[in-house]
């Protein structure tokens, strides 16, 4: 065993001391902590994924197709019907989840000496991957509701100049959704002051009661779209993200992906998941319906609860969210402290994953 601490090693400055994302991975009878969807991917899918990755294991000596043309084309074919607005598959881009997306635009349009701007609380990792490409950050204003001041982020991006500007609608960990007059106000904001990429991040815009900001891709080529396939198609495991952009934006980032970064098997099994999503998204059906559940039973026990356009809600007020977390948590069910102040996060689950956790916060409540 080494004594050599992190600190021992010539780690960049701005890393010393930070932690690694994550969220507990416990053995309890109920995890509704990481957003997951809850279902199991359904049998004939299951079969085709296997069909697929053995047609494709056959060529596992060769490279794989390095553009994902295919899958491109088929990631658009869906962008196109469920988003409303025509794309192609030069509007379309793929990588190894969102995450890599992200940091393959910070790649690109980030870095050293550039800046990146986000609205907190908000997804963490847009934070973490910046100082990982040696962007800086800058933490925007939100509400005490959590929503985005369009005035206050007018002012924040005037003032700072960022190089990229991050909008995650639904947003992670809050729930709500931003309206489409205020991603416009920040892309016109963004534009005068720079001009700014403005990077949308709709990871969990299948869930949302609105629609998707796709449409707002015409005529504005410093604006891209983030997706993943972790939550609505039920593929954590797979690892898939994608974005939607401007033709240009699809080509810059490929300055920086690394060669063949997305294997055969990945490709095989991300094009089965796209011929079952209407199966997929019917349990995006039962997700939402479980969802507003959640919401109505945890606002009717006396809990105060964001709106939630997303797989998850919100709740709290805790004098110690921690503790309550760990409350919860003694009764079988982990949920997540994302540190936000006063408040928890619970991911919807089966009907049976969400009654265990109704039934813990209900005997929880009468210790508050």
């Amino acid at each position: 065993m080494s004594d050599v601490r992190i600190d021992d090693l010539p780690v960049r400055d701005e890393l010393r001391g930070k932690s690694p994302y994550g969220a507990p991975q416990l053995d309890v009878p109920v995890r509704l902590n990481t957003n997951e969807n809850p279902y199991p991917l359904p049998e004939p899918l299951v079969e085709r994924i296997t069909e697929r990755v053995r047609e494709a294991a056959r060529s596992l000596n060769r490279y794989p197709d390095r553009d994902a043309v295919q899958l491109r084309t088929e990631l658009a074919k869906y962008l196109t019907e469920t988003g409303g607005h025509p794309l192609g598959f030069e509007n379309v881009w793929a990588a190894n989840g969102s995450n890599e997306v992200i940091q393959q635009l910070l790649q690109t349009f980030g870095g050293p000496g550039r800046t990146a701007i986000g609205f907190e609380p908000s997804y963490s990792m847009h934070a973490l991957i910046a100082r990982g490409t040696g962007t800086g950050w800058i933490p925007g204003p939100r509400n005490e509701n959590f929503a985005i001041d369009p005035d206050a982020a007018r002012r924040a991006i005037a003032e700072h100049k960022p190089d990229v500007v991050f909008i995650t609608t639904p947003n992670n960990p809050t729930g709500n959704a931003v309206p489409p007059e205020t991603v416009l106000a920040l892309y016109e904001a963004a534009q005068a002051a720079k001009p700014s990429m403005v990077v949308v991040d709709e990871a969990y815009i299948e869930f949302s009661h609105g629609d998707s900001l796709l449409p707002l891709l015409q005529g504005r080529p410093h604006l891209v779209i983030s997706r993943t396939m972790s939550k609505a198609f039920g593929a954590a495991g797979l690892r898939l993200g994608y974005l939607a952009a401007d033709p240009a934006v699809v080509d810059a980032v490929q300055l920086v992906r690394l060669p063949y970064h997305l294997s055969a098997i990945t490709q095989a099994t991300a094009l089965a998941a796209l011929e079952h999503t209407d199966t997929l998204l019917g349990y995006v059906q039962q997700l939402k319906a479980e969802r507003d559940r959640l919401v109505a039973e945890l606002r009717a026990t006396g809990y105060e609860v964001t709106e939630s356009d997303a797989n998850f809600v919100q709740f709290g007020r805790f004098e110690n969210a921690h503790e309550a977390w760990q409350k919860i948590l003694d009764r079988g069910v982990l949920v997540r402290d994302n540190g936000v102040p006063g408040w928890l996060r619970v991911t919807a689950g089966t009907p049976e994953e969400n009654d265990a956790f109704l039934d813990a916060v209900r005997e929880l409540k009468k210790e508050l």
